[in-house]
């Protein structure tokens, strides 16, 4: 397939994983994706995110995993970044190279305190170490519409609240179509992987990560803020950029973002 895109289910124990991986590089990249109201599997998922990132494809080979198929509640970020740990060391990842965006990035920060020898570098995209009230707000603004069944309430307001003006100007007319036709998790999922941002902090830990990190944020940003961003850059004393104009999506709509990612992996 296109950039040696491919797909897996792992089992371990009583949990599956879905996988998805691309690229022919030797190094390895593990991606974390955010929160989303779809699960990440299928062909059309896996070839997305193949051409979304085709630039890391030469030097990279790279893996994301899906949340575990069956989710019990009251499930943490700190179990889903357990969940991650358990399928890279069945593969063999080791010493990878690590981006994680949004919820992502919360667990990317888990993964890399707790199993040091499984990162070798991190990249943190518009995340925080713990959450604010703007953040509470918002997820529990997302859950309530979750447990109504109400999903593709939840899609609308994330497409209005974190892509900036001129994104939504330029492809607004497209956004009832992408709505519509959009195939979306259980409702029951989605709220359970959304309240396990609300318990999430590990600001104290912070110091325990010992790799090479750079964080990537939006001034603009309605999610997480760019005060998350900051916060977790100041904690490190790491590299921090924050792109003017734009807010949550800034991974998305930022021209030179996975250029700036790509630029600090080589380093």
């Amino acid at each position: 397939m296109l950039y040696n895109t491919k797909e897996q289910t792992i089992v371990l124990g009583n949990d599956r994983f879905n996988v998805i991986s691309f690229g022919y590089g030797e190094k390895v990249m593990v991606m974390i994706a955010g929160l989303n109201a779809r699960d990440a599997k299928g062909k059309a998922a896996a070839m997305g995110l193949a051409i979304s990132y085709k630039d890391f494809t030469s030097d990279y080979t790279v893996y994301l995993f899906d949340r575990r198929e069956t989710l019990p509640e009251n499930f943490r970020i700190e179990d889903i970044a357990e969940d991650t740990a358990r399928c890279m060391k069945y593969l063999g990842l080791r010493n990878a190279y690590v981006y994680g965006v949004s919820q992502g990035g919360m667990i990317a920060q888990c993964l890399a305190i707790n199993h040091p020898e499984l990162v070798k570098k991190l990249v943190l995209g518009v995340t925080a170490c713990r959450i604010n009230d703007t953040t509470r707000r918002k997820i529990e603004s997302w859950c309530a519409m979750a447990d109504a069944e109400n999903l593709k309430g939840v899609l609308e307001d994330y497409f209005y609240e974190t892509y900036s003006e001129a994104y939504l100007k330029k492809f607004r007319r497209l956004i009832p179509m992408a709505l519509k036709t959009a195939r979306f998790m259980k409702p029951a999922r989605f709220s359970i992987l959304a309240k396990s941002i609300l318990s999430f902090d590990v600001y104290d830990r912070l110091n325990e990560i010992t790799c090479p990190v750079l964080v990537l944020g939006g001034k603009e940003d309605k999610i997480v803020t760019p005060e998350g961003s900051l916060e977790i850059a100041e904690k490190l004393g790491c590299e921090c950029f924050l792109y003017e104009g734009l807010g949550h999506s800034a991974y998305e709509e930022a021209s030179d973002f996975n250029d700036r990612v790509l630029r600090f992996f080589a380093d």
